[in-house]
């Protein structure tokens, strides 16, 4: 069977049980972003504490005393001592605060604040740079591509890994890049679809796939090849 034949099958029995998923839950591409680099290896409820936290933090540095930092301008400014604070639920607070300086610190060096000049670069350029700043790697580049950027680029992260392997559809020692492009290879190139292909397998991942004792007589898929 042709790989994108399984794939399609995939999507559409994740997307018939599951609905739309409405993926990314953020405001504003620079509030993705945050939340991107914030969700290393922590789950989403923590995240979106520490998100709220920076929405109605006051700099001691703004001179308007304005509630909110979730700006890149305000972010900027704010200390890395109160940003680490700030984001204590996302766990890793210290690390996490350094990576934030970094891409703040190289987005205003290099862009000026400005998601548009950052944007308009073509996807390819744009992952490098990403990828360029210390903290950010290849999941948390196509995040933002994908989901800030609205550009299509595949994110993979363990559920993909675990439930590609899982069905018999990757090698076990499959590297990021190629999972990814066996995916991009497979899809039509479309920003919605990466969307959702990706939240779906996040949710089937977390509900049904998981790591140990997985629920595979009662999975959605459980009717497809697997191990």
């Amino acid at each position: 069977m042709p790989a994108d034949k399984p794939l399609k099958v995939i999507y559409n029995k994740l997307l018939s049980h599951f609905g739309r998923q409405h993926w990314w839950p953020a405001r504003t591409p620079f509030e993705v972003i945050v939340g991107a680099i914030l969700t290393q290896n922590t789950n989403w409820s923590n995240v979106e504490k520490a998100i709220n936290n920076l929405k109605t933090a006051v700099n001691p540095a703004d001179r308007d005393k304005s509630i909110g930092l979730l700006t890149p301008e305000k972010l900027y400014r704010c200390k890395l001592s109160d940003l680490a604070v700030l984001i204590k639920p996302a766990g890793y607070f210290n690390i996490k605060a350094g990576r934030l300086k970094n891409f703040m610190d190289w987005f205003f060096e290099n862009y000026d604040g400005d998601l548009e000049r950052l944007f308009n670069k073509n996807i390819s350029s744009l992952r490098e740079e990403l990828l360029s700043v210390r903290g950010i790697g290849p999941e948390t580049a196509d995040s933002i591509v994908l989901y800030a950027a609205e550009k299509p680029s595949f994110v993979v992260d363990a559920y993909t890994y675990r439930i590609m392997f899982r069905h018999r559809l990757i090698p076990e020692e499959i590297t990021y890049d190629e999972l990814k492009a066996f995916f991009e290879e497979s899809l039509q190139s479309d920003v919605k679809l990466f969307n959702e292909y990706h939240a779906l397998l996040v949710r089937l991942g977390k509900t049904y796939c998981k790591k140990t004792k997985p629920q595979c007589t009662i999975c959605p898929l459980g009717d497809l090849p697997h191990d």
